[in-house]
């Protein structure tokens, strides 16, 4: 029993000090740069030894990937807890702060998430939607919630027959009752949110080209949220 234990500690161990590594790699050579041999030599092992937890740069990606996405919702999460729930506009406003903070202390993170694909990785499905889906559920909810409590708009513009029928599969695989043009401008919170913080951390806005970027963010999710609530 008590080697079993050792074992199953000693493998704990191994696997948290080669995911800490590899956010380490992260931050220097980027996603595409990963090399569990690499990790290998930075902890004094023999390849084989990281093998032996870690079967494959794929699988050390994937792990990267739901730790990332679960470590930017729970801070979401605990940012929108914070506020009270009849105070939508505030805790969409606090979730998109909230992820801004996030992608802009830990931006090799948020490029894993959000930049570019990883040439020749595929993220398996089964493991990453549900972590992965995590902060646009928690966006869908929140709207759909102020719909309800009648705090949006009641002129929001109703999308064409094939986004409509998009919304119709979002509504079913979030269990929402929310017409299809509240979904429709969550999605664009979504991609407001995404984006706007993207340009910001890959510094693609250039260097000098905004004095305040955190006010200019403000402004943008401020825009989106007045096109949905009253």
């Amino acid at each position: 029993m008590a080697t079993g234990r050792n074992r199953a500690e000693n493998r704990a161990m191994m696997t948290d000090e080669i995911r800490r590594l590899g956010r380490e790699h992260l931050t220097t050579y980027g996603a595409a740069g990963l090399s569990l041999r690499a990790i290998a030599r930075d902890m004094g092992v023999v390849s084989s030894a990281v093998y032996r937890y870690v079967p494959s740069r794929d699988e050390l990606l994937t792990m990267l990937v739901v730790e990332a996405y679960t470590d930017i919702a729970d801070a979401i999460d605990a940012a929108v807890g914070s506020i009270e729930p009849s105070r939508r506009r505030d805790r969409l406003r606090v979730a998109a702060a909230t992820a801004r903070a996030w992608a802009l202390d830990d931006p090799a993170r948020w490029a894993l998430l959000f930049g570019s694909p990883v040439p020749g990785y595929s993220a398996p499905g089964d493991r990453t939607i549900g972590p992965g889906t995590r902060i646009p559920a928690l966006l869908l909810r929140e709207c759909a919630a102020a719909h309800h409590e009648g705090q949006l708009r009641g002129d929001l513009a109703p999308p064409t027959a094939e986004v409509t029928a998009d919304m119709d599969a979002i509504r079913d695989e979030f269990d929402l009752d929310t017409p299809a043009e509240v979904l429709a401008a969550a999605t664009t919170l979504w991609a407001v949110l995404i984006g706007a913080i993207s340009l910001e951390t890959f510094g693609q806005y250039g260097a000098d080209t905004f004095t305040h970027p955190d006010e200019l963010f403000r402004h943008q999710v401020d825009v989106v949220l007045a096109t949905l609530f009253a």
